[in-house]
C-alpha cells in the first residue's frame, strides 16, 4: 500500500482522470515524494457546464473557491484514523444526507433533449432508483415525466433533472444532497450509458444515485489501497469491495457494479429499513 503522502499525491491530479468507464483507469502520472500545487490540481481538474469542476470520476465542485476549499482539506492532516464504511460524505463533519421527509420525495425528470436514446435513460433511471428503493422503505425517487420537456436546473417542480452531455470524459457524474439547487444535476452521456460492456445502465445510474443520496466512493477508504480521495466521509458498514460504489478498476472485485447487502446494509443505516 502506497503511503499516505503519496496517495494523496496521487489523488489530487488523478482524481480528474479517474473516469467511470469499463476497464483500467487512466491515471494521471505525478510525483510519488510531494502534495501536487493546488494550481498544478486545479490545471488537471475538468472543467464541466456552467463552470463547475469534476473531481473523483463523476462529483461535482461548484466554483475555483469550492475547488481550493476541497484541495485544502484533501491535503490537510486528518484529525482520526477511519478503517471502516459503505461511507456516506460529510460536511463540516455532519452527514451529508437528506431529511426523512425529502428522502421519501426525491422528485426528478428525464430531458427529452436525450432523443432517441431518451426511453433508454427513462429505463436506467427507474432501474437505478429500484435498487436502492428495494432496500430501504426510507427512499423514494419520484419520476415526473410532465417536468420532461423542460428538464433542467431550473425547473422548480423537480428537486433534480437528468440531462445529456457529449463528454468524453465520464459516462455520468451526480451531485450530492448538499449541493445548491441550481447545481443538481444528474449529466449523462448516453451512448456511453449503453456502451459500458458489463456495466449496466441501470448499474450505472444507480452508482450515480447513490451519490445523490449522499454516498461516497468505497475506495477512497484506505483498504482499497488506491484511488484515495479524501477523508471527509463517516463509515456505515465493513469495507465492500464489491461495492456498487466501488470503481472496479480500484481494486474493486465487482465486474459489474452490482448492489450488494453490505450496500444494502448502509442504505438502511443512513434512512431506515
Amino acid at each position: 500500500m502506497k503511503s499516505k503522502l503519496s496517495r494523496i499525491a496521487a489523488a489530487t491530479i488523478a482524481a480528474s482522470a479517474m473516469v467511470l468507464t469499463a476497464g483500467p483507469s487512466a491515471h494521471a502520472q505525478v510525483a510519488q515524494d510531494r502534495v501536487p500545487t493546488f494550481a498544478e490540481f486545479k490545471a488537471a481538474t475538468f472543467q464541466d457546464v456552467g463552470g463547475q469542476y469534476v473531481v473523483n470520476g463523476d462529483e461535482v465542485i461548484a466554483d475555483t473557491q469550492a475547488l481550493r476549499d476541497y484541495y485544502d482539506r484533501m491535503v490537510a492532516k486528518p484529525k482520526s484514523s477511519q478503517e471502516n464504511g459503505l461511507v456516506v460524505n460529510t460536511v463540516g463533519g455532519v452527514d451529508d444526507k437528506w431529511s426523512a421527509s425529502q428522502a421519501r420525495n426525491l422528485t426528478y425528470c428525464v430531458s427529452t433533449a436525450f432523443g432517441s436514446d431518451y426511453n433508454a435513460v427513462v429505463s436506467a433511471m427507474s432501474q437505478g432508483a429500484g435498487i436502492w428503493e428495494s432496500a430501504s422503505s426510507g427512499v423514494n425517487f419520484i419520476y415526473v415525466p410532465s417536468a420532461d420537456s423542460n428538464c433542467t436546473v431550473s425547473n422548480n417542480s423537480v428537486l433534480f433533472s437528468v440531462e445529456p452531455t457529449n463528454t468524453n470524459q465520464y459516462i455520468a457524474r451526480a451531485f450530492f444532497p448538499s449541493t445548491s439547487d441550481s447545481q443538481r444535476n444528474v449529466l449523462v452521456n448516453s451512448t456511453s450509458l449503453q456502451n459500458s460492456g458489463s456495466w449496466t445502465p441501470g448499474n450505472i445510474l444507480g452508482h450515480e444515485l447513490g451519490h445523490a443520496l449522499g454516498f461516497r466512493h468505497e475506495h477512497t477508504r484506505p483498504e482499497a489501497g488506491t484511488c484515495f480521495e479524501d477523508n471527509n466521509w463517516r463509515p456505515l458498514t465493513p469495507y465492500d469491495s464489491a461495492s456498487i460504489m466501488h470503481y472496479p478498476q480500484c481494486n474493486g472485485s465487482s465486474a459489474d457494479l452490482s448492489f450488494t447487502a453490505t450496500d444494502g446494509d448502509g442504505v438502511r443505516a443512513i434512512y431506515g429499513g
